[in-house]
């Protein structure tokens, strides 16, 4: 869906899965600093939102999702994951009720398939499920900023922000109120900072909740059973996660950014001090105004800690963030 957004002074469409909105508006490392100094808003208005209402929507979300969110409270905001049989993540989602409505935003384009599955899950629950990315935005203000939002909006407050479900008809109206407008670009390079994983990017068809860091946000260690949820005990009280999610502090001085899907590499782990065969590989990758060229990548988890890696050609200093 593309953001009539686009149109602002300056607007670069975004490519990938950003498609659809812009990636900046002509100075990347100014809206890096002005979204960290808490000014301007995001266009997410590409992502996708789905909303359930019903007496029963808490009580059988509860069932369906890794987040304990039956006795969600009006206003707060949350987030969660449905898992496959075997535990693989299929979606994130990231949440709020009003006490009339549950609201959710989730990645562009898995909508469809996500009201799929919850309208096969309803049986004889009173819920009503609805695809409503044609109606409603999602636009993001930093923490920290001071716009006003009109009380009838639906809003997640987190610490990262505030993300505001916004009518279409009125996408104009809050650029106008709520600028400088800033990119995609600018947003995930704060996200990839934070260590914050993305479905899609840090997610490929196997990936299981410990390995993202996603069991302290999106995941209810204590709750009851959903789909996935044999494998989430498991591995929490038995074993360990296959790969951890790392982060890279790239080297400066190469011109190339290596994008999703590049290979990591243990630097001089192969014959005659050579790179051995890839443990992991990139999945998303920035510029950031103060870090310089940062990435996450997914490793295998026995990779050394204090190994300095290789993201193709480019040598990466490495922070835990999933502990081995």
């Amino acid at each position: 869906m593309k953001s009539p957004l686009l149109s602002l002074p300056g607007a670069v469409p975004a490519e990938g899965p950003d498609e659809g909105v812009a990636a900046h508006y002509g100075d990347l490392f100014r809206e890096q600093r002005a979204l960290a100094d808490g000014t301007g808003f995001v266009d997410l208005s590409h992502r996708g939102v789905v909303t359930v209402t019903g007496a029963d929507r808490l009580s059988w979300l509860h069932l369906l999702l890794t987040q304990h969110v039956e006795q969600l409270a009006p206003n707060v905001a949350t987030e969660a994951l449905i898992l496959s049989a075997h535990g693989h993540i299929e979606h994130a989602l990231y949440l709020v009720d009003d006490g009339a409505t549950t609201w959710m935003h989730v990645e562009p384009g898995t909508q469809e398939a996500l009201l799929a599955y919850l309208e096969s899950m309803k049986f004889f629950y009173r819920v009503e499920t609805a695809d409503v990315t044609d109606q409603y935005a999602v636009e993001h203000l930093p923490a920290g900023s001071i716009v006003q939002i009109p009380s009838e909006w639906a809003v997640r407050e987190t610490p990262y922000g505030r993300d505001v479900f916004v009518p279409r008809d009125r996408l104009e109206e809050w650029a106008a109120r709520s600028g400088p407008a800033i990119g995609v670009l600018a947003y995930e390079a704060l996200r990839i900072e934070a260590h914050r994983p993305r479905l899609g990017l840090e997610t490929d068809h196997r990936t299981i909740p410990h390995e993202l860091g996603w069991l302290d946000t999106a995941v209810h260690l204590n709750k009851g059973c959903y789909r996935g949820q044999e494998t989430v005990a498991r591995v929490h009280n038995l074993g360990r996660p296959p790969r951890r999610l790392v982060f890279l502090h790239l080297d400066g001085s190469e011109v190339h950014l290596p994008g999703h899907g590049a290979p990591v590499r243990v630097a001089e782990d192969g014959p005659d001090g050579e790179p051995g065969r890839a443990v992991g590989f990139i999945t998303s990758s920035a510029r950031h105004w103060e870090l310089g060229p940062i990435a996450l990548a997914l490793v295998k988890r026995n990779t050394p800690e204090r190994a300095t890696l290789l993201a193709e050609d480019t040598a990466a200093a490495q922070e835990t963030v999933v502990a081995p």
